[in-house]
């Protein structure tokens, strides 16, 4: 049997993708086993507006391994995919749009608005769910879920219904994070929060009947203009005399007191603060504890209102700066500017500066749910966190400081808040607005206008997606899920409101596990975004490399942030041609053969000993994965892959039964070869599967002997596939401690004469004769036993194994494990004066370098002013030219 030279991956993912989703093997009803256990897990919904980034694509083939390799350990399987309405972005791209056609979404009206986004989502939106298939992703599309769907709208709005009805959710004034830009209110975890460059302005304010000023440093002078105290700490001595005294507040007809709180730090600025309750949270909660009046001086717009003054009324906040502080200045109240650095509230979309502002919210209570997400972990430590350090004690901390949620949005693309309104003001929460007239007793409602944040849909995903309220079959299979893998960024956003929701509604955890992936950076060690322009399409890279390549590089992440590196794809990619080439040749050397797991898994005691090898590497292999993988190591797991399958099947063991296997009798014997062969490959192809389901699949179903005999007992009846069979157990009993030892003693001797080959430039079809000293009469009859398969790959005319080594001066030696010694008889086989010409001029070339890389690195400019990569591969030449130094002088002595 023979296939194509060349491996094209493009061909594979077309064919493979739509079989399988086509034959169901996604969805978990193809597993028949009763009393199989469940895995599950919901996808983090990716944005309807998104395309796939590398942060999605990272993300998904962690998810995918742990679904395949679950799938074929046998688990009822369900990795549930989905989008997320993503309210603001959302009606922003639809906005977009509109302006293109001169057209605002007030000229539509609500209802049609809406109507266009619906569209745009059919026409448009769920790009990424076509991207997705080109990964590769065992999802369910069956069960593809939408969160402004029918199903998971009825969801949302009993979840709010309930929580109101407790008393957690409430609508009251309160200071909330303003975007002037999106016009909507935006919960903390929404803010962005960056270091700026600013100024720090000490204003002066006269004491009443006094000629003494207090002076206040703010960063915001305009909002002076709404001040309606001055704090001081109560042990403050500079300030104890003045407390309940008045202040005339400077460029108003207004007078503030002097209140003492704790709050106040003495050592910031002068340690007397100007209190504005109506824009700023810290000084909302002081005016509360102090019962201050609230003088709103900015409106939503950012411009200043009317009491902040004539003057000032419809002024930009940032023209309204400029105009205070250069009437501070006329009246000689500005003491001074100084430079300063701050942390600035943005949007996280729009990047706006943001405006603390009061306005009529509706807010969640957090406290309760906090305590039953706090309490899980107390009681149960669940979620677990890997890493653990540093995500556990993040996660709690801050479900320790949590403060209510702003959860109302002013946007009309969303979950519209399920509260009406009577002509007299009341308000009446309800499911339907049919409920709501029912309650109200009359038809005469306006629903409120605004929407919910998207996290709160959000934070019901795990089990609204499996048919909650209702007590549906999927909800009771599949909840909780297994693990949640996610970025580090959404912790606080998605993750604790997962689960304290989960807690409240179904009174379950949502999910065992939270893997924490780390970040692709570009490589230049930044963060990857659209602004920059420094992203990685991931789909330019399949098309280069191959899905199963990157797939690879992505699962050797881990939960490490690293640079983007496309020369570890072509590295991937060049071991999937590996595995390619191998099964190419083990198919052109099969007749008679037949892929027989039993062959590699009974008593191995009568094969030899690179076949009882291989079965032991396989199984610790197996075993070793399996471990990793149950740890979410997947770095470790795809190290152990690689070198089990480039290291000792292709390079050792296909060249150590080489000779059995291409024999030209078709004995019994060489078709055992031959399956076990094949039967080898078959496993290491179970193996890589969950991380390259593509090339697995495409070679498997070409092996010999493949059929549906092969698949999990859960499995039976289904059509032939690799994603459907077991995956290797690594058996304990076969894995053989004393066969490995003995193959690493044969292993080493051929690769130590292999290095004297080369480096005493013996020519490649020059026979050397080999002289082997072994004390260990174990080992010299496994040397012995192995002489044929020596000669034949370290070239040798013949192979001498005594108990003492005795070889001429004139040999290249080398010392081995065991107390073995190894020499290479070098007499006729070298100009001996020419070869030492060789090493002497190679030595020089050495030492000059050398001497130029110590100058290098000895100067502490160039060290420090060098890119840290460079110091580092200049160090590592330093090194390698060391040691090959070393080496070269022992060559020079072994010639005398």
């Amino acid at each position: 049997m023979d296939i194509p030279k060349t491996y094209d991956p493009k061909q594979a993912e077309e064919h493979h993708y739509a079989r399988w989703e086509q034959q169901g093997f996604f969805a978990p009803e193809i597993n028949k086993d009763e009393n199989a256990p469940t895995f599950t897990i919901v996808i983090p919904p990716p944005n309807v507006t998104g395309s796939l980034h590398m942060g999605h694509a990272l993300q998904h083939t962690m998810m995918d391994v742990l679904t395949r390799y679950k799938r074929m350990c046998g688990y009822r399987t369900l990795w549930l995919p989905g989008m997320d309405h993503a309210g603001i972005s959302t009606q922003l791209m639809v906005t977009r749009e509109l302006k293109k056609e001169g057209l605002s979404r007030h000229d539509l009206g609500r209802e049609k608005f809406v109507e266009r986004v619906w569209k745009w989502k059919a026409e448009s939106g769920g790009q990424i769910t076509k991207q997705m298939r080109r990964e590769g992703v065992s999802v369910d599309w069956s069960r593809e879920k939408f969160t402004m769907a029918d199903d998971l709208s009825r969801a949302v709005r009993e979840a709010f219904v309930r929580l109101y009805d407790e008393g957690l959710i409430y609508r009251g004034n309160r200071i909330v994070n303003w975007c002037p830009n999106d016009q909507t209110v935006l919960s903390d975890l929404e803010v962005l929060k960056e270091p700026q460059a600013g100024k720090l302005y000490y204003l002066q304010y006269p004491v009443q009947n006094s000629n003494r000023k207090v002076t206040v440093a703010t960063t915001r002078p305009e909002t002076m203009l709404g001040d309606t105290a001055v704090a001081v700490n109560p042990d403050d001595e500079r300030y104890r005399d003045l407390v309940g005294a008045t202040l005339l507040l400077p460029l108003t007809d207004r007078e503030i007191p002097v209140i003492a709180d704790e709050y106040v730090e003495q050592e910031f600025g002068t340690g007397a603060v100007k209190i504005t309750p109506a824009h700023d949270p810290n000084d909302y909660d002081m005016g509360v504890r102090h019962q201050l009046a609230q003088v709103v001086v900015i409106d939503q717009h950012a411009k200043m209102t009317a009491d902040a003054g004539v003057e000032f009324a419809g002024l930009d906040r940032y023209k309204a700066r400029e105009r205070v502080i250069e009437k501070f200045a006329e009246l000689g109240l500005l003491e001074k500017v100084v430079d300063y650095e701050f942390s600035i509230s943005k949007c996280e979309r729009c990047k706006t500066v943001l405006e603390p502002l009061i306005s009529t919210q509706w807010f969640c209570r957090m406290d309760k749910l906090r305590d039953l997400a706090l309490d899980l972990m107390s009681r149960a430590e669940k979620p677990r966190f890997f890493p653990e350090v540093p995500y556990r004690k993040v996660y709690t901390d801050w479900l320790e400081n949590l403060r209510d949620w702003t959860i109302s949005r002013q946007l009309w693309w969303g979950h519209q808040i399920p509260a009406w309104y009577t002509p007299t003001g009341d308000v009446i929460v309800a499911r339907t607005e049919e409920e709501a007239r029912a309650k109200a007793g009359t038809v005469e409602l306006t629903q409120d206008p605004d929407v919910l944040d998207t996290w709160f849909s959000s934070g019901l995903w795990p089990f609204s997606t499996l048919g909650w309220p209702n007590e549906t079959e999927d909800l009771r299979n599949f909840y909780p899920t297994s693990v949640l893998v996610t970025a580090r960024d959404i912790i606080f956003l998605w993750v604790s409101r997962m689960v304290m929701m989960g807690m409240k509604f179904v009174d379950e955890r949502p999910f065992d596990d939270v893997f924490v992936t780390g970040t692709i950076l570009d490589k230049h060690g930044q963060r990857m975004s659209k602004t920059k322009g420094n992203g990685v399409d991931p789909l330019e890279v399949f098309d280069k490399y191959g899905v199963d390549a990157t797939r690879l590089t992505l699962a050797s992440v881990g939960t490490t942030d690293t640079r983007w590196n496309e020369k570890q794809v072509e590295s991937y990619r060049n071991f999937a041609n590996k595995i390619w080439n191998a099964t190419r040749f083990c198919l052109m050397n099969s007749e008679g053969a037949r892929v027989d797991p039993e062959s590699i898994g009974a008593d191995a005691g009568d094969l030899a000993l690179h076949d009882r090898w291989i079965i032991s590497r396989l199984h610790r292999t197996a075993r070793d994965v399996r471990a990793a993988l149950a740890g979410y190591q997947f770095h470790e797991a795809v190290q152990t892959l690689y070198h089990f399958f480039w290291d000792d099947f292709c390079d050792w063991y296909i060249e150590l039964a080489k000779a059995g296997i291409t024999a030209e009798e078709a004995t019994p014997e060489r078709i055992s070869a031959r399956s076990r062969l094949v039967s080898v490959l078959e496993q290491s192809l179970r193996l890589l599967h969950p991380f390259m389901p593509y090339i697995t699949e495409e070679l498997w179903q070409q092996l010999p002997g493949v059929s549906g005999d092969l698949l999990h007992h859960a499995y039976k009846g289904a059509a032939p596939s690799v994603m459907l069979t077991g995956y290797p157990e690594g058996r304990a009993e076969l894995i053989d401690e004393a066969v490995e030892s003995e193959m690493q003693a044969v292993i080493d001797l051929i690769s130590r004469v292999r290095n004297i080959r080369s480096e005493m430039n013996i020519k490649p079809g020059e026979r050397v004769p080999l002289l082997i000293g072994v004390a260990d009469e174990n080992l010299r009859k496994v040397f012995r036993a192995s002489a044929d398969q020596i000669a034949r790959l370290a070239r040798a005319a013949s192979v001498s194994v005594e108990a003492q080594l005795n070889a001429s001066r004139a040999s290249a030696r080398a010392a081995l494990g065991g107390g073995a010694e190894l020499a290479v008889p070098l007499e006729g086989l070298i100009d001996f004066e020419q070869e030492r010409q060789r090493l002497r001029k190679e030595l020089d070339k050495l030492r000059v370098e050398a001497a130029k890389l110590e100058g290098q690195l000895a100067n502490p400019q160039f060290v420090e002013r060098a890119p840290v990569e460079k110091v580092d591969e200049l160090r590592a030449r330093q090194a390698d030219i060391k040691q090959r130094t070393a080496a070269l002088e022992e060559m020079m002595e072994a010639l005398g």
